[in-house]
C-alpha cells in the first residue's frame, strides 16, 4: 500500500519544479479525479467483503464469479462516466478555482486522468479479490510495475526527455493514465494464472450474489464520493484564502494520504480477516481481529507521524520550493503528525465494519462528520474569520477524532455480526 499513492506523490514532486500554479492545478485536479472515480471505487469493498466471506466458507469458485461480475459492471459503467465527466471538465473547473494559471494547467491534466476511469475501476476490483483471497503480493507487484512506469513516463512527458515534447502538467496526466492501463493489462495476465482454475471470466455471480455485491459497493462508493468531494470542497475553501495556501494544502494532503497507506494496508487485512472469520461462523474471532489490528496500526502510524512533528520543513521541502509556502505548511504538518495515532484507530474499525458488510453505517458516519461538521466550520474559520490554513487544519484533526470515536463505538456494539453477505 505504500506505493498506492505514488501516482499523486510523483506528479506532485515533479510538477513542484514548475511553480505554485502548477502544483495547485495537480493537487486540485487529482482530488477532482478521486471524486469522479469514487463511486466506481466502491467495487473494491464489495468484491473484498463478498469474496472473503466465500473464502471463509470454502467456496473459492464463487469468489472468482464475484470478481468476474465486478469486472463486467465496471466495463458497462465506466466508459459513460468518462465521456460525461470529460465534457464537464472545462466548464466546471473554473468554479473550483478562479486563478487563470491554475485553470489552464488543471483542465488538460484532469481530462487525461478521467479518461482512465475504466482502468481504475478494474484495478480496484482485482484489488478486492487479491486481498480477499490472501494474494496481496500480486497486488503489490503490479502496483510496483505500474508506478515504475509512471515515474519514467512523468520524466519523459513533463520535462520533454528522450525526444518527447515537454507537456508540463498535461504530461503528468498522460503518464498517470497510461500507467493505469498498463496495470490493468498486468492484472488480466495474472487473473488467467492465479484465479481459481477455469473460473476467470467464465462464470458469474448469481442474482443474490450480484445484489449483495451492489448493496455493499454502492454505499462504499458513495462514502468515497462524499469523502473525495469533501476534499475538493476543502480545496475550494482554502483557495478562497490564497493560491500559496492551496499549494501548501495540496502537499499536506498528499503527504497525509501517503503516510497513512501502511495503516490502510492493515485496515484492508482487517477487512479480509473479519470477512473470513464471519464466513467460518466465528464472530468472536472477527471481533478480536479489529482490536489486534488497531494496536499494530497505532504503533506504526505513530512512528510515521514523528517526522511530520519533528522536522516538518524537511518533509515539505521535497515538494515545496518557495520558503513562504513552506512556512505556511509548517504547523499544519505538525498537527497531522500528532493526529496519526487517531487516524490509525479509525482505519482499523472502519475497515472491520466494511469487511463485515456494514458499509451503509460507515457511509453515514464518514459523510456526516465531514460535511455536517468539518466543512461548514472550515469555511467559517478559514476565509470568513481569517484564521487561515492553520485554523482549517485544526478543525480537520478534530473531525477525524470524532469519526474514529464513532467507528470504535459501532464496532463495540456488534450489530455488524448479523449482516448477511
Amino acid at each position: 500500500m505504500v506505493s498506492q499513492n505514488l501516482l499523486n506523490i510523483v506528479d506532485t514532486a515533479m510538477v513542484g519544479f514548475l511553480g505554485d500554479p502548477a502544483l495547485a492545478a495537480v493537487g486540485l485536479g487529482g482530488f477532482v479525479v478521486f471524486m469522479c472515480q469514487a463511486l466506481i471505487l466502491g467495487i473494491s469493498t464489495g468484491v473484498q467483503s463478498s469474496a472473503a466471506r466465500r473464502k471463509g466458507e470454502g467456496r473459492v469458485d464463487r469468489a472468482a464469479a464475484i470478481l468476474n461480475t465486478a469486472l463486467l459492471l465496471v466495463l458497462l459503467v465506466a466508459p459513460f462516466f468518462s465521456i460525461i465527466l470529460i465534457q464537464l471538465a472545462a466548464p466546471v473547473f473554473p468554479f473550483l478555482n478562479s486563478d487563470p494559471a491554475v485553470i489552464e494547467r488543471g483542465v488538460p491534466y484532469l481530462e487525461w486522468r478521467l479518461g482512465a476511469i475504466i482502468f481504475v475501476g478494474m484495478n480496484f476490483a482485482f484489488r478486492g479479490y487479491w486481498n480477499a483471497l490472501d494474494m496481496s503480493r500480486l497486488y503489490m507487484n503490479t502496483l510496483i510495475i505500474m508506478h515504475a512506469c509512471n515515474i519514467v513516463l512523468n520524466y519523459m512527458l513533463i520535462f520533454g526527455k528522450f525526444g518527447f515534447p515537454a507537456y508540463g502538467v498535461t504530461g503528468a496526466g498522460m503518464a498517470s493514465a497510461i500507467s493505469m492501463g498498463i496495470g490493468t493489462a498486468v492484472y488480466f495476465f495474472l487473473g488467467f494464472r492465479h484465479v481459481a482454475k477455469g473460473c476467470f471470466l467464465r462464470c458469474f455471480a448469481t442474482r443474490h450474489e450480484t445484489a449483495s455485491l451492489i448493496r455493499i459497493s454502492l454505499p462504499a462508493g458513495l462514502q468515497q464520493l462524499f469523502f473525495a468531494a469533501g476534499l475538493v470542497a476543502m480545496f475550494w475553501v482554502i483557495g478562497k484564502i490564497g493560491t500559496a495556501e492551496l499549494a501548501a494544502a495540496n502537499v499536506l494532503i498528499t503527504v497525509l494520504l501517503f503516510a497513512i497507506l501502511p495503516g490502510l494496508a492493515l485496515g484492508i487485512a482487517c477487512a479480509t480477516l473479519v470477512g473470513q472469520a464471519l464466513g467460518a461462523s466465528e464472530p468472536d474471532d472477527a471481533y478480536q481481529w479489529a482490536w489486534d489490528v488497531c494496536k499494530v496500526t497505532v504503533i506504526l502510524l505513530t512512528v510515521l507521524g514523528l517526522p511530520m512533528w519533528l522536522i516538518p520543513d524537511l518533509v515539505s521541502s521535497i515538494f515545496i520550493h518557495e520558503p513562504s509556502t513552506r512556512e505556511l505548511a509548517r504547523w499544519p504538518m505538525r498537527i497531522m503528525g500528532l493526529t496519526m495515532p487517531i487516524e490509525a484507530v479509525g482505519f482499523a474499525f472502519m475497515h472491520g465494519l466494511l469487511g463485515a458488510g456494514d458499509a451503509r453505517r460507515v457511509m453515514f458516519v464518514s459523510v456526516g462528520t465531514q460535511w455536517l461538521v468539518f466543512l461548514p466550520l472550515a469555511f467559517l474559520v478559514g476565509p470568513v474569520l481569517g484564521y487561515g490554513l492553520l485554523g482549517v487544519w485544526l478543525l480537520q484533526g478534530g473531525s477525524r477524532t470524532l469519526q474514529s470515536f464513532l467507528f470504535t463505538e459501532m464496532w463495540r456494539g456488534r450489530k455488524w455480526q448479523h449482516i448477511d453477505v
